[in-house]
């Protein structure tokens, strides 16, 4: 069961939560199994058809049906929790432009596509019990971010918090869960995301991180970081919150500044970026959630 958010005490390097180790392979979608293995095995492109139709503010509740690139059908809108682990995606309000979900914003960049192909990846390399199903897209605001240890934000330089989001979030993250932060460029845009994670955590400063951090070695070894950015010519630059301001402490936030790694989750089904880098981008993700997990 997936644990509602605290600490892992008692979990060695690169173990889970139970105890496990990874390494069991169960059944996931194919173009999953091809990018994480590497090979050039293609698949056949699918249209697709997105009909959404039901309000924002249904959201939560209601759920239809979405037919991924590679023709499976999953169901849009937040399973009811069962112990799981789910990806979580935040929805905020907030300046911006639209995204690619109907009726959303820079939150659903990526979405829902990204979130179902990354558990897919979970589900393949790993024993934890995953709902590669479902997702969740939940606001700050909302309780049920603590049934969930690990918070995914999209496009954080256009990102907003409230007062009683930064309240939950500040909770989350000092119970033991994670928040990570992806697809947003240069340096306003990080000043951005920085100014609003400071009304959650401002007693803490962000600190660079490179190859040598244990997060980039949980279950994939990897030995440079080398995912570019899929449309923006900028250098990666990856940063994290850590407990007392300490790298060798417990990680509270990571920031994938320059980065746009959920974008190679996205298209990964019609290859349209080499299979190689959409390979090192489920690495980093792969590897992110199960440090999250055993920390």
């Amino acid at each position: 069961m997936v644990p509602k958010v605290r600490g892992c005490e008692g979990a060695s390097e690169g173990a889970r939560c139970d105890g496990s180790h990874p390494g069991t392979r169960s059944v996931a979608s194919p173009h999953v199994r091809t990018h994480l293995r590497t090979t050039a095995r293609s698949h056949r492109r699918t249209a697709v058809a997105v009909v959404f139709l039901f309000a924002l503010a249904s959201f939560a509740a209601a759920q239809t049906i979405y037919r991924t690139p590679d023709g499976q059908e999953r169901k849009i809108g937040n399973p009811s929790y069962d112990g799981r682990f789910v990806f979580t995606r935040i929805r905020y309000g907030g300046r911006g432009f639209g995204g690619f979900f109907r009726g959303g914003g820079t939150w659903s960049h990526d979405y829902p596509a990204a979130d179902f192909y990354i558990s897919d990846a979970l589900d393949t390399l790993t024993r934890m019990r995953v709902n590669d199903a479902s997702t969740n897209v939940l606001e700050l605001e909302d309780p049920r971010i603590f049934d969930n240890p690990i918070l995914y934000i999209s496009e954080p330089g256009y990102w907003s918090i409230s007062d009683k989001g930064a309240a939950n979030l500040r909770l989350h993250l000092l119970k033991g869960g994670l928040v990570i932060f992806d697809d947003f460029e240069h340096q306003d845009e990080f000043d951005n995301m920085a100014a609003q994670m400071a009304k959650a955590l401002p007693e803490r400063r962000w600190i660079k991180i490179d190859i040598h951090h244990p997060i980039f070695h949980s279950l994939f070894d990897l030995k440079k970081l080398d995912v570019p950015h899929p449309t923006v010519d900028v250098e990666p630059d990856y940063r994290a919150l850590f407990v007392n301001d300490d790298p060798n402490d417990r990680m509270l936030a990571l920031a994938n500044h320059n980065c746009d790694i959920a974008e190679y989750w996205e298209w990964s089904a019609d290859e349209r970026f080499p299979v190689d880098v959409t390979s090192g981008a489920y690495q980093l993700g792969v590897n992110y959630i199960i440090y999250a997990m055993t920390h």
